[in-house]
């Protein structure tokens, strides 16, 4: 999910602007530009929604993320299919990443509509992957990750408990898909898009770029008011994910140019794309500096979060406490892997991190 930890900072949200007044209402569009439609979906989360696109496609409406699999998300699609602009049906549907909120409602509405699912290959592959969790019982690796950060028994057993539900939230995928490419372009309707992908949040993260219009679907990559989760996970918990979005931000701000009117996953649409990526920047770079310093003495996952989040962290809350401590564990790895930090796995198999010790003078 894209619920960041850290609010942007007041001087760089003055530098954005907002160029709607509210967003659409439940079951309405708004034509954000000629031929692009702005639509909201619910969401069951303290991130209340998510905000899709629909792009004028020739015959019919391209789809840009489509979702969470809920009651409240098909009723919405029913309403919207209820005040379409005209009776042109879908055409195809682009996800920009494999998080439920985007890709959950994708397979039905490609069934529907009998339309070709476009998405990269490691975002296609890495959701079939955890989908095929459902229904498995907790695997030990899973289990020894978040000892290791310092979970304790109850929130270690609410884990077993509900590992698998990933596959709940999404509709069964397509057999098939159209894989999109770095830098590839498409056309969609009477414009070129131009994909753009980006790495940290996601595996294979695609936005869509078209010059013509001055648009970037930005999905999670760069959100305007909260920062995108960036977390190693249990099957893979040696990943650098934090310095791939580092360089992933930068990509962005080299290859789309500021002008452009971003269209986010989450908040509102906005202009300022450069000034929000350094924004961005900035704070994981403070953030880092406060774990450093955090670190002159050993600690453990959980006893970082209070220096590299604004809300408070509880072990009862394991859907946010396993969020919090993937990207705890990101920021951990990032400075092991720069060689600034070292981790030590106690007899309780519980990892110690602490800042790597200068070589002494001689």
């Amino acid at each position: 999910m894209s619920d960041g930890f850290e609010v942007a900072d007041a001087p760089a949200k003055a530098k954005l602007v907002y160029p709607f007044a509210a967003p659409p209402e439940r079951g309405r569009t708004i034509e954000v530009a000629p031929g692009v439609l702005w639509i909201r979906m619910p969401l069951p989360f303290a991130l209340n929604h998510i905000n899709l696109w629909g792009i004028d496609d020739d015959h019919g409406w391209a789809l840009v993320d489509t979702g969470l699999r809920t009651d409240e998300t098909m009723l919405g699609w029913h309403e919207q299919f209820a005040n379409a602009p005209d009776d042109r049906p879908l055409t195809r549907v682009f996800v920009t990443h494999m998080h439920p909120d985007h890709v959950g409602m994708a397979g039905w509405l490609t069934r529907k509509f009998r339309v070709r699912l476009w998405m990269t290959r490691l975002e296609y592959l890495s959701c079939r992957a955890l989908v095929a969790d459902t229904g498995r019982e907790a695997p030990p690796d899973g289990t020894d990750f978040y000892r290791r950060a310092g979970w304790g028994a109850s929130a270690l057993e609410t884990y077993q408990a509900r590992f698998g539900n990933f596959g709940k939230s999404i509709h069964a995928l397509p057999d098939s898909f159209r894989r999109l490419h770095d830098g590839e372009e498409v056309r969609i309707g009477a414009h070129t898009w131009r994909v753009v992908v980006g790495n940290g949040h996601s595996p294979e993260h695609a936005c869509l770029y078209c010059p013509a219009l001055k648009i970037l679907i930005s999905g999670d990559q760069v959100l305007p008011k909260i920062s995108s989760n960036v977390s190693v996970y249990p099957t893979e918990p040696d990943a650098d994910p934090m310095s791939d979005w580092y360089a992933s931000l930068a990509k962005v701000k080299r290859e789309v140019p500021d002008d452009v009117l971003v269209l986010p996953a989450h908040n509102e649409c906005f202009r300022g794309l450069h000034a929000r990526i350094e924004a961005l920047q900035q704070g994981q770079d403070r953030a880092i500096g406060r774990l450093r310093q955090a670190l002159a003495e050993p600690r453990r996952a959980v006893d970082v979060f209070g220096a590299l989040f604004a809300r408070d962290v509880a072990q009862t809350n394991v859907g946010l406490l396993s969020m919090a401590t993937g990207e705890a564990v990101a920021c951990m790895n990032y400075l092991v892997h720069r060689g600034e930090a070292s981790a030590e796995i106690d007899a309780e198999g519980v990892a110690w991190y602490r800042l790597a010790q200068s070589p002494a003078k001689g």
